[in-house]
């Protein structure tokens, strides 16, 4: 039985519409300004590469003092001028680089690079639409979000140096100007820079929300949505309503600092001498920052599991286990993130029975999350397993988020947190649960769906090197740092050598600074092959992977700007109809009925 597939009269007008638009684009509009969707994700992508590599660098200067806190290094002077003299880091500039770095990979890499590459790219696909509601917000997201970068990077350049308060700026240091040199102008372009990128946020999180309840295709409803979509649409949703509050924490923080008001000030002294303002606590600062930062980290996290989702499924030949049980899970970890920001306050003078509270919805937050991982697990069972790339760097993020996950056990009661808060324990969990663990997922996505992207294979050999050298170096890294921790050595420390009982630690950091540079070679070795393959890989086939969902069903690479040529896919089916039995192939995709399907059909479906 041959099945018509129509499309709505208005998406066949602005198809006819797209023809037309794409005779009369020019260099500007096609690659610069681009309201195409797919453009716009490659721009997010090559500029959060950009900008990871910037937080790298300067993690391996800093890497440098821990590891050899003794040693001179002449080429210092050369690399970061008057802040290396004589060869040796500034410790005001160790700060301002930490603060950076953290603001850099969380905000810019994390954030913008994760959730704009991939919801760009696969939202307008994956549901079947032209391109995003609204193309020219689109463009103007991503430019907010360059902007953004282009003002950080600016001010790690300036004279008086960058912020250096850490990359949370708690006050006093954020709000008095004179309290450290990276407090002046360093600190108020920060604050420039996280408004545009606030902005950004919000404009791409609508913009994605709007696509995903208005421009599904025909037969798409909420429950044939791939998983990364739904993370997608879930993570935006927290974007919007958790990203204001940050901006009510940076707008306060402007009056602290230029208006003479004292949200956040009280009692201070500056050189034996007492400032006028009182009546402020920076613990209302903590409880702003906070309501967005834990949510943050679930903002990192859900679209790295939405891209594993779909990872696993595909390469595992299997369909994804408790679909249903995996979207609420997304709805679970989504909600409870916005109740557990208190568990970073454990130690600043909050309320015992608020402390009790809040370990009681941190500790819940892991139940839905551990449906996640037993999911991924048994996914992975009995699959016929394609160990591609993306494939290892998918299994790698189940791996990081187990080994992350447990130590968050610790982290989250408020009386073992008390032991462990502002120790390398807490780098250690953080790096593993949402830095590493989100990388890993997103390296994931650019495997996978690079040959949409660019129409072209990336390497699969240097592929393998990369994901080897990168899981060994970041357990490498990580790993040891849970120790120091336990052993009470504080992060954010210049030097510990003025503590006699941590020189035991000594050599353990030496490791971890060797494996950190060896993370660094790994990235190298992934910048070369993703820059080669897109002039120079293997062309790819239309669906490379054998995959069920939409996207794959338009040109591949660039493609065209409205994605189909022809009317819009119905969908007729839920995307992970993998290894069916019956089945004349291994994948039954989305656009295939059931009428053509009656071998492999299971009960109620016809």
């Amino acid at each position: 039985m041959e099945v018509k597939q129509t499309a709505d009269v208005a998406v066949e007008h602005h198809d006819d519409h797209t023809h037309e638009h794409d005779h009369h684009e020019t260099f500007l509009t096609k690659y610069i300004f681009s309201q195409d969707h797919k453009t716009i994700a490659k721009q997010y992508l090559i500029t959060a590469i950009i900008m990871a590599f910037f937080g790298m660098y300067m993690s391996l200067i800093f890497r440098l003092q821990l590891g050899f806190p003794e040693t001179k290094f002449a080429f210092l002077e050369s690399l970061i001028g008057k802040w290396g003299k004589g060869g040796r880091l500034d410790p005001g500039f160790y700060m301002a680089l930490v603060t950076i770095h953290g603001t850099i990979m969380v905000f810019f890499v994390l954030t913008g690079g994760l959730s704009g590459t991939f919801s760009n790219l696969l939202i307008p696909l994956q549901v079947g639409a032209r391109d995003m509601a609204s193309g020219f917000l689109n463009m103007l997201s991503f430019w907010f979000f360059f902007l953004s970068c282009a003002v950080m990077t600016y001010s790690v350049y300036i004279e008086t140096g960058p912020a250096a308060g850490g990359w949370t700026v708690y006050p006093p240091l954020s709000a008095l100007p004179q309290a450290m040199p990276g407090s002046g102008l360093g600190m108020t372009l920060w604050l420039v820079s996280m408004v545009f990128f606030i902005i950004q946020s919000l404009l791409g999180g609508i913009n994605y929300i709007c696509t995903v309840i208005n421009l599904r295709t025909k037969g798409m409803s909420m429950t044939r949505l791939p998983l990364t979509v739904w993370a997608f649409f879930i993570t935006a949703i927290l974007g919007v309503l958790t990203f204001p509050v940050l901006f009510a924490a940076a707008l306060l923080l402007v009056f602290d600092r230029s208006f003479g008001t004292s949200f956040y000030l009280s009692d201070i002294f500056i050189g034996g001498v007492a400032l006028p303002q009182s009546g402020g606590s920076p613990v209302l600062y903590e409880h702003l920052f906070w309501f967005l930062g834990h949510p943050e980290v679930y903002i990192i996290i859900l679209p790295a599991f939405g891209l594993t989702s779909e990872v696993l499924s595909t390469m595992g030949r299997k369909p994804i286990f408790g679909y249903k049980a995996m979207v609420g899970s997304l709805m679970a970890i989504a909600f409870l993130s916005c109740i557990v920001w208190g568990h970073h306050m454990f130690v600043t003078g909050m309320n015992p029975f608020l402390g009790a509270v809040f370990t009681f919805t941190t500790l819940l937050v892991a139940i839905p999350s551990a449906v996640k991982v037993f999911n991924y697990l048994a996914t992975l069972w009995r699959a016929k397993i394609q160990l591609t790339p993306a494939m290892c760097f998918a299994i790698g993020l189940v791996s990081l988020f187990i080994s992350g996950g447990l130590t968050g056990i610790i982290l989250g009661d408020s009386a073992l947190d008390i032991n462990v808060h502002d120790t390398y324990f807490v780098v250690a969990h953080f790096h593993v649960v949402m830095g590493a663990s989100a990388i890993f997922g997103m390296l994931a996505g650019v495997y996978h769906w690079f040959p949409r992207m660019f129409g072209r294979m990336m390497n699969k050999t240097l592929g393998y090197v990369h994901f080897w050298l990168t899981l060994i170096a970041v357990y490498g890294v990580f790993f040891p740092m849970h120790f120091i921790g336990l052993g009470g050595v504080p992060r954010r420390y210049y030097s510990n050598s003025a503590y006699e009982g941590f020189d035991v630690f000594l050599n353990i950091n030496t490791l971890i600074t060797v494996f950190a540079f060896l993370a660094a070679i790994a990235q190298v070795i992934f910048l070369f092959n993703f820059v080669y393959s897109i002039f120079n890989g293997k062309k790819a086939p239309q669906n490379p992977w054998h995959s069920n969902t939409l996207e794959w069903t338009s040109p591949a690479g660039p493609g065209i700007h409205g994605n189909w040529n022809c009317p819009i896919p119905t969908v007729y089916r839920w995307p992970y109809d993998y290894s069916k039995p019956g089945a004349d192939d291994d994948y039954i995709p989305h656009t295939v009925p059931y009428s053509q399907t009656k071998n492999s059909n299971l009960p109620g479906e016809e």
